[in-house]
């Protein structure tokens, strides 16, 4: 019943994204730091520097099935991914305490932020607010966003995945407000050949 109701709020926040398109394949990728769940500090142009190439996906937070979903898979083929000399990096609007359950729910062992004040989303233009009845509809599912968050601003990023090429620009872009849609990693290996 629980993953019924999960689904029901993921096809409620489908609808309810704003007109964010994100980047674009052939863009050039804005260049950030932050640091991750770890403490690490990440800067985009020293990994690429090390890197052939990033990884950057965004998701919603450690409530979403299908965000869940794709961390695990990522996780699954993390040896194939960096095998290609990848490196992959979540970025998500949830408090590091949140993070910490992502990675327990999926093991994920690569590098996730918080992104605090959305500048890495607003960078990418994958950020939006949630609206009013839309936030009521979720609390109404047990996702309490402000909880979630550690913040009242309800913010969260439409699901989109890059991948940037050690020169800085964007060889790969999936941004997607249908929720349900993710890129396959099949997808991502075959972009990186």
């Amino acid at each position: 019943m629980k993953k019924i109701l999960l689904i029901v709020v993921a096809a409620f926040l489908c609808l309810n994204v704003v007109a964010q398109t994100g980047l674009k394949k052939g863009e050039v990728a804005p260049a950030f730091t932050a640091v991750d769940n770890t403490g690490e500090v990440l800067n985009l142009k020293t990994l690429l520097k090390k890197h052939k190439a990033v990884v950057l996906f965004f998701y919603r937070g450690q409530w979403c099935p299908y965000c869940n979903k794709q961390i695990s898979h990522l996780q699954d083929s993390l040896q194939l991914l960096t095998a290609k000399g990848v490196y992959v990096i979540g970025v998500t609007s949830e408090t590091g305490e949140n993070i910490s359950k992502t990675v327990d729910k999926t093991h994920a062992s690569f590098s996730i932020i918080q992104d605090k004040n959305y500048t890495i989303m607003k960078a990418y233009q994958v950020n939006y607010v949630v609206d009013g009845a839309m936030l009521a509809k979720l609390k109404n599912y047990g996702v309490d966003l402000e909880k979630n968050n550690g913040n009242t601003d309800h913010v969260l990023p439409v699901p989109a995945t890059y991948i940037i090429d050690s020169s800085g620009k964007i060889i790969y872009a999936h941004v997607d407000k249908d929720y349900t849609k993710r890129p396959p990693v099949s997808d991502l290996l075959k972009a990186l050949n």
